[in-house]
């Protein structure tokens, strides 16, 4: 049904769980791809036994470069892109093909909703803690929980696990590796949805994964991905998330162009800020 990108950097416990996760709680058979890097912690040798689809660089590359090389592995419809460190909820992806059934387009990026243990006042996210770590992991509560959790559907898709067809993901040309390691390359993909047609940025509320947030760029020297938002596309990233996606809006139907006069006064900001920089 969908191929599920996962890039993984040293991070063996948390892509077992995320794999193994995905096997168990997926109501249709998916392909899993991964992209290992370095892989030296025993992943390479794990994935290899698992016989799981697989990209490999000897260090690490980023996630541009990483989903990019997966993304040549995909044999199905639908990509989607997920976070080594995440666990499916059972019925995540009949949620997510329930509302592709129900639009009359390939041209789409559809999110599932993430409940995260630390509250830092997202609100495309649900806030309930079953465990900052796999130690204090407590799957069967959130087994439990997870489908009687209150979350509507919202505007905003980017944030994996994110799912588009096939078709845009060559289109757009996947991921920019220009904004490697990867810091606002998925408010960049967002863009060049938008560039190429897209307006529907939908959380799907119904869909949900738990995020552990054990974020790999903690170990890496970050891009400066707002300014290089900026300067490639003449505005804000805030603009973007603001008046194109609605990010974090209650979900109202496919987005329309921004408002001439709000652009205006955003424009300007822009070219001011592109000026001092």
């Amino acid at each position: 049904m969908f191929s599920i990108i996962v890039p993984t950097w040293n991070n063996l416990p948390y892509v077992r769980l995320c794999v193994e996760s995905i096997r168990k709680n997926s109501a249709f058979p998916h392909q899993v791809i991964l992209h290992i890097n370095d892989g030296s912690d025993g992943t390479l040798h794990w994935a290899q036994q698992q016989q799981i689809d697989y990209t490999h660089s000897p260090g690490n590359v980023g996630i541009c470069i990483a989903v990019n090389e997966a993304g040549g592995l995909a044999k199905e419809n639908y990509i989607v892109y997920m976070n080594d460190d995440m666990f499916v909820c059972p019925g995540w992806d009949i949620m997510l093909v329930a509302e592709i059934k129900k639009l009359n387009t390939d041209c789409f990026m559809l999110s599932s909703t993430m409940i995260e243990p630390v509250n830092h006042n997202n609100p495309c996210v649900i806030h309930k803690d079953y465990g900052q770590n796999l130690e204090t992991f407590n799957e069967s509560l959130l087994l439990q929980d997870c489908n009687k959790l209150v979350k509507d559907d919202w505007s905003g898709s980017t944030w994996p696990p994110t799912i588009v067809h096939r078709k845009y993901w060559h289109i757009t040309g996947g991921y920019s590796i220009e904004l490697s390691p990867g810091v606002s390359s998925d408010d960049d993909f967002a863009m060049k949805m938008w560039a190429a047609g897209c307006r529907i940025f939908k959380g799907v509320g119904s869909s949900r994964v738990y995020h552990f947030q054990a974020k790999s760029t903690q170990r890496i020297k970050k891009n400066n991905g707002r300014k290089q938002f900026l300067m490639k596309w003449g505005i804000n990233q805030s603009t973007f998330n603001k008046y194109y996606t609605k990010r974090g809006q209650p979900y109202a139907g496919p987005q329309q162009e921004p408002p001439a006069s709000a652009m205006r006064r955003e424009n300007f900001r822009a070219w001011l800020k592109r000026k001092i920089s």
